[in-house]
């Protein structure tokens, strides 16, 4: 079922939706995806029978507000909106996951809010982000296809990057965005500062780092994270860049199920 819920701060509307029972279970997409993306690769399916699933869409995204102003981008607001949807979903503490910017919420979050955490997944996922990566993302003249194509001329020109069309799922997801709000996120995400090293290795909730071999600087910062962070695992996904990070999800759901099966949540005054 579709709900909204307000950040706080600046009351932008985030759409979230709320499937099955159990443990609660955040998911967090990636840049210019949706949270319909959890739900078309079947990670949704494989959580609901087990866990209380809450994928959100991230602001600037799917349904929900889209700002046009870079400031609003900033990585505490997105953290507010993930605090947020938490609390209209009524979960005091729940298991978060996320892919690439999803991986970069959940560090923040584990360094923001580490009580409400009950554990970390992170997929193709980073604790900095170093300028021009978005371009190495997607492809050099994102910015400007966005600013005179629109959502069009940013999945062409990422198709002809990777040379092949997308899959119907992420091309669906991409076309939905609205390219001002998009290009005010990129910006964004490119001047945010990296969390510092010290502060990841005092992370201490269980973790599960997970990018591909063929996603090399995601990889390196997922191996340096697993070498900081106390309680974390790192595993690596064969063959796999960071836009295939999450298809198919079966060799993911493989190391995600039995991480979380594992760290169960605990008494609160444990």
């Amino acid at each position: 079922m579709v709900y909204s819920a307000h950040n706080p701060h600046d009351g932008v509307e985030l759409s979230y939706d709320v499937v099955g029972d159990g443990e609660p279970i955040l998911l967090l997409h990636g840049s210019a995806l949706s949270r319909a993306i959890w739900r078309g690769f079947g990670y949704t399916k494989a959580f609901r029978e087990n866990y209380q699933v809450i994928t959100m869409d991230l602001r600037g995204h799917g349904r929900s507000g889209k700002p046009a102003t870079q400031e609003a981008y900033e990585m505490s607001a997105m953290v507010a909106d993930a605090l947020a949807v938490l609390d209209a979903a009524g979960a005091p503490r729940a298991h978060v996951g996320g892919y690439s910017v999803g991986s970069r919420i959940g560090y923040s979050l584990a360094v923001a809010a580490p009580e409400r955490l009950l554990s970390l997944t992170t997929l193709g996922g980073t604790f900095r982000i170093q300028p021009g990566s978005v371009g190495q993302l997607f492809f050099p003249e994102y910015d400007d296809a966005l600013s005179q194509d629109g959502m069009a001329g940013f999945v062409d020109g990422w198709e002809r990057r990777i040379g092949h069309p997308l899959d119907p799922q992420t091309r669906a997801a991409f076309l939905a965005n609205d390219a001002i709000a998009l290009r005010a996120y990129f910006r964004q995400t490119e001047a945010e500062p990296a969390l510092a090293e010290a502060t990841v290795a005092a992370i201490n909730i269980p973790a599960l780092l997970m990018a591909g071999t063929q996603d090399p600087a995601r990889l390196a910062d997922s191996r340096r994270a697993a070498e900081l962070m106390p309680n974390a695992t790192l595993v690596e996904l064969p063959g796999r860049a960071h836009g295939t990070t999450l298809a198919p999800a079966a060799p993911v759901l493989s190391q995600w199920l039995p991480f979380l099966a594992a760290n169960p949540a605990m008494p609160a005054n444990h």
